[in-house]
This record gives structure tokens, sequence and C-alpha cells, in this order.
């Protein structure tokens, strides 16, 4: 049986990660992925790690309203948290079934003065990114992590590890 996965956004970065993360986690099963636009509820630019969890919980909540039939939705949600005078980059990554809940965080690094700067005037992270190293929509491309690390850690791959961290409860159904 063909299994339905919506996932909470159509931005081809979070769509392939969310494919690559069960296609690794579940490799003999077949999956049918669709990204759908599914509001956050919160700010254009999470500030907290709370809010960033908050927004990826009401994208599931509203792409559940939007496509009740199917088995899987996925909420992704980036947010950043200004930590003493830095800021620290991170996604929140929630994966629901009717019965249960997935949850993982990525991994963490912190943001070059100039990007906080811009951050701090009011622009959104993709648009910081844009203007400090002269890209063209690279929130959808390999965002902040890719451009830091010359692609060793890309968007994708970055997203893709906490999609897998996500589904252990599903992977161990048992145990959970």
């Amino acid at each position: 049986m063909i299994q339905k996965v919506i996932i909470a956004s159509k931005n081809p970065v979070k769509i392939n990660a969310v494919k690559a993360g069960f296609q690794k986690m579940f490799p003999t099963l077949e999956f049918q992925f669709e990204g759908i636009s599914s509001p956050s509820g919160v700010s254009e630019q999470p500030l907290s790690s709370k809010e960033t969890k908050e927004g990826a919980l009401n994208r599931i909540k509203n792409a559940k309203a939007l496509t009740p039939n199917a088995q899987f939705w996925v909420g992704i949600e980036g947010g950043i948290e200004k930590i003493d005078e830095e800021m620290e980059v991170f996604a929140w990554i929630i994966i629901s079934s009717k019965e249960k809940t997935g949850k993982a965080k990525t991994s963490t690094f912190y943001l070059p003065r100039a990007v906080t700067e811009l951050i701090a005037e009011g622009k959104e992270l993709g648009e910081a990114d844009d203007m400090v190293f002269g890209g063209t929509n690279t929130k959808q491309k390999n965002g902040a992590v890719g451009i830091l690390t010359g692609d060793l850690v890309n968007r994708t791959s970055y997203y893709t590890e906490a999609v897998i961290l996500a589904l252990i409860p599903f992977k161990n159904e048992e145990l959970y």
C-alpha cells in the first residue's frame, strides 16, 4: 500500500528532505509525497525555539485540516534564537500520523555578524542571506548552512537528518 505524506510546505528543499528521510528510514515502503501551502501562524522569522516549534505544529494542524486523508503530515519550521550577542540557527521537524507524533530539532550553528544585524533590523534569515552573500532565493536552495559550509552541508541534508530523527517513533512503534 502506498502511504501518502503531506509536507506542509511547497519549498523544494523541505520536500526533498522529507522524501530522503522517509526513503532512508523505510526503504521497503512506498510513499506518495505532496507539498501544500500551510500557514505557520507564527512570525515570518520565528525568534525562539518555542515559536519555531509552534510554527511546525501549526503547519501540521492546518495541513491535516486541508488534507485529512493522508497517513503522515510533516511540518518543518526554521528559526533563530538570540543567545548572548549571537544568533543560533535551527529548525524543528514534526511528523504526525493519526496515532502519534515524532519531533526533532536540527543541529545548530551561529550566524555571521552581518546577517544578524539585518535580522535585528527586521529581515527574515533568507532575505538577509541573499543581501549579505549576493544570492537569490537561497532559502529554497542551499540556505545559510550551505553558503557557510561551502555546501558540505546543504539545506536539504541539514533537514534530512532531523526528518530521520523525527521518524524514530514510527520506526520503533513498540517503544512509543
